[in-house]
């Protein structure tokens, strides 16, 4: 790989990034506190893609499996999120626990547990014995994530429930050159920014992160050396299965739960993991915060105009965009 083949990433990143913001800067007409919400909004949304994205990228680079149910853990997430804190879940903790801001944390772990359990569930009992087959596993994520949308019908019926349980970090808010910005969105930003280190330093130093970066290039050499393979396998589509249900139970007070809400996390997703590379985790959180920024430079930009369809089409248009100069995406190599 030559010298401008490795900056050409490096440039086309600068490029978008720095393009969204003058744009962002130039639509705002100077206006600092509506130039820096746009921002922080941007970031906002890119951590929440990168949640759903994340997953799908490290369980695609080791395992080839597109997981086309992904969006649908986030949806669990968000149900069991919202069921726990506004409802107590099945042993009522609003009695046990009526604080609503010591609520939360549990909610929110319950979530990743719920994601955790449902994803191993399907890792072992089905996808196991389809890893030479990538049609038949695209055919299986999809009819899984059929399923649980029809399993969650039944349990919550298919009425949208909106976030009504109040907690501090949900309604403390900051000025930002007298705009105000919501405390809790800028904990997800944080929180975000934090787990993409987190994960780095999991896959670069330890050892369970070095197997599974040496399994993304060559599997069968790493079962060679006695390494349980499979076992990495599951850890890796658990990981990603509770990573994406951690998404939508930080969603949730914002987005709420509706049985469409993982349909468009999982679009946006791919388009991530497309957009940075298939398999490169850095090209994902590079992608996520692109994408999170263009959607929100998006709908600044779209407010006053007949174009309302403009943020939901921004991420497929940058995707195509940037295929156009690196087809492997920002970071992936061909495969």
């Amino acid at each position: 790989m030559n010298t401008a083949t490795r900056r050409l990433p490096i440039l086309i990143i600068i490029a978008i990034i720095g393009g969204l913001l003058l744009f962002s800067f130039f639509n705002a007409r100077g206006n600092l506190g509506n130039f820096g919400i746009t921002i922080l909004s941007g970031l906002f949304q890119g951590m929440l893609l990168f949640l759903v994205a994340s997953g799908l990228s490290i369980i695609f680079g080791l395992m080839d499996i597109l997981n086309l149910a992904q969006g649908t853990y986030f949806m669990i997430g968000a149900y069991v999120a919202y069921d726990i804190q506004h409802r107590g879940g099945l042993v009522d903790l609003t009695q046990l626990v009526p604080d609503p801001n010591l609520r939360f944390p549990l909610a929110v772990v319950a979530a990743i547990i719920v994601g955790a359990a449902l994803g191993a569930i399907l890792e072992r009992g089905l996808l196991r014995f389809l890893y030479a087959r990538p049609v038949f596993q695209l055919v299986l994520t999809f009819g899984v994530s059929l399923v649980l949308v029809e399993a969650i019908k039944f349990i919550w019926t298919t009425t949208p429930y909106s976030w009504t349980e109040v907690f501090v970090l949900r309604t403390a808010a900051f000025e930002l050159f007298g705009q105000a910005f919501s405390v809790y969105r800028l904990f997800i930003i944080g929180s975000g920014i934090l787990l993409i280190i987190a994960i780095a330093l999991l896959l670069r130093f330890s050892r369970i992160g070095i197997i599974i970066r040496a399994g993304v290039e060559d599997s069968a050499m790493v079962e060679a050396l006695g390494i349980n393979v499979r076992a990495v396998f599951t850890l890796v589509f658990t990981l990603g299965c509770a990573v994406a249900a951690l998404g939508g139970a930080v969603a949730a007070p914002f987005l709420g739960a509706a049985p469409s809400l993982g349909n468009a996390f999982l679009l946006q997703g791919i388009a991530v993991v497309v957009l940075g590379g298939m398999g490169s985790y850095e090209g994902t959180a590079v992608g996520s915060v692109m994408v999170g920024l263009a959607i929100a430079v998006a709908q600044d930009a779209a407010i006053g105009t007949s174009f309302t369809v403009l943020p939901s089409i921004t991420p497929m248009l940058l995707l195509v965009l940037v295929l156009l100069i690196r087809p492997s995406g920002l970071f992936g190599t061909a495969r």
